[in-house]
């Protein structure tokens, strides 16, 4: 018969956590000047640049939005000079430039932006790029899509500039703001769908109507220097989402949403996550999924680095019942966490919905998932949270140099259900983990995807 455990741990450990995080963000900060974890974590990354056109133009080859009849005042609809500055540049043999110069604001409708093309592109945007304020302009289109780049191989968008997805009214409109207001699609600010060896670096996107930037069906993806930005109430603004891919970078980017700074769903693989500030937002997550009783399956991802502050989660894995596949291979580390709620936590019973989720046995299965060097403080009295299927466990759980103590100087507490593991090291609050030799072997996978990515990230 199986039992709930829980195990307590007071806060008299404090001061020796104290000491941890101030040697971690030494460790995170060094040559840089004293200031608060937050901005010593933000100095390590080299943010957008309001108009920087630093990046040298090895192209003779340089289109400017406004020989195109673009105005740039903010008010014209800029969308069909954009669109045919694109389809310019996609048809030249050699490599070409886009550029959207600063000091400008360009209003752009939702747009359709199609390869392949005959040679790389590269989008340089230094100015800013605006979405229409009412979502009417919608009316007739489809509601998922503002910027919508497919089909295209070797494509750079870069130049320090900022896209704007106006999404106050989206939020307004939402059910998840309102309950009486009808739940609709709202749009993805930026979406790459079927791209290969893509680049998207130095550039900030704030306000998007849904989420910020979405990969779906791509390969060979590096997303560098972003900052992504919206307020915390603001509904389902996922920073960066990622579903059906494969090669997949994200690194040294801040992300400050209402939903999670990133999520990994459906189908994808080979995904390392380095060097990201969080927060506020729901965390960096795993799924959903297996929702509607759907086939899924995430592997192969490696969050390294990371600092999240004020977050509703923390590091999670989340998956609905019903549904089928696995989430494996999985590792979180060197994971710093101030006042994070849920900082640790596998969910398979996940229940975004209106009605109650209906009790079914079938459940994605989760294994080999490793937390190692997770540090900081947990604003919720349960910092360690795995609550598993009970006819599909989470196997190959592995706990170590944990210790995530209250931030109200309180206790903090593990919860397991069907969680089958084994820790190394301190691990406070302790482990959980079934009792049986059975599940408690010898040190599990730890870097699961070492042969994909090799040795730890460094700062």
């Amino acid at each position: 018969m199986k039992t709930l455990r829980f195990y307590s741990s007071s806060s008299s450990s404090s001061t020796c956590l104290i000491l941890l995080l101030h040697i971690f963000s030494l460790f995170l900060s060094s040559n840089t000047t004293p200031t608060t974890d937050r901005e010593k974590f933000d100095s390590l990354l080299r943010l957008p640049q309001s108009g920087s056109t630093r990046t040298r133009l090895r192209s003779k080859r340089v289109l400017f939005v406004g020989d195109f009849g673009a105005k740039g005042d903010g008010i014209t609809d800029d969308s069909k000079a954009f669109k045919n500055a694109w389809e310019v540049a996609c048809s030249i043999p050699t490599r070409t430039r886009i550029l959207i110069p600063s000091g400008r604001t360009y209003l752009i409708h939702p747009v359709d932006i199609a390869g392949p093309c005959r040679s790389k592109v590269t989008l340089m945007i230094s100015g800013t790029i605006i979405a229409p304020i009412n979502p009417d302009a919608w009316i007739g289109l489809n509601r998922r899509k503002w910027l919508y780049f497919h089909g295209v191989n070797h494509l750079t968008i870069e130049g320090g500039g900022t896209v704007d997805g106006m999404g106050q009214e989206w939020w307004a409109r939402s059910c998840k703001t309102n309950s009486t207001n009808p739940c609709r699609h709202a749009p993805t600010a930026i979406t790459f769908h079927r791209c290969k060896n893509l680049k998207v670096k130095n550039i900030m996107i704030v306000n998007s109507q849904k989420m910020h930037m979405a990969f779906t069906n791509c390969m060979r993806v590096l997303a560098s220097h972003l900052q992504v930005i919206a307020p915390a109430t603001s509904p389902n603004t996922d920073g960066i989402h990622i579903s059906v891919s494969k090669g997949v970078e994200v690194k040294d980017s801040i992300i400050r949403t209402g939903d999670d700074c990133i999520s990994i769903v459906s189908n994808s693989s080979r995904v390392r996550i380095v060097n990201i500030v969080c927060g506020p937002g729901h965390g960096i997550s795993i799924g959903s999924l297996g929702k509607s009783n759907s086939w899924s399956h995430v592997r192969d991802v490696v969050v390294d680095a990371a600092f999240l502050s004020n977050t509703e989660n923390g590091v999670r894995i989340k998956t609905w019942q019903g549904g089928s596949g696995f989430a494996s291979n999985i590792a979180f580390r060197n994971v710093v966490m101030d006042n994070v709620s849920n900082p640790i936590i596998i969910d398979q019973y996940y229940c975004d919905s209106q009605l109650p989720c209906l009790n079914q046995t079938l459940a994605v299965k989760v294994e080999n998932i490793s937390f190692i060097h997770i540090k900081g403080t947990s604003a919720t009295d349960e910092a360690i949270r795995f609550a598993c299927s009970d006819d599909s466990p989470c196997e190959g759980l592995y706990l170590e140099d944990v210790q995530l103590l209250p931030s109200n100087g309180e206790i903090t507490r593990s919860f397991c259900w069907a969680a089958q593991g084994s820790s190394l090291g301190s691990v406070d609050p302790p482990a959980c983990f079934s009792d049986s030799e059975e599940f408690i072997k010898q040190k599990v996978l730890i870097n699961p995807v070492s042969l994909e990515y090799g040795g730890k990230a460094t700062l």
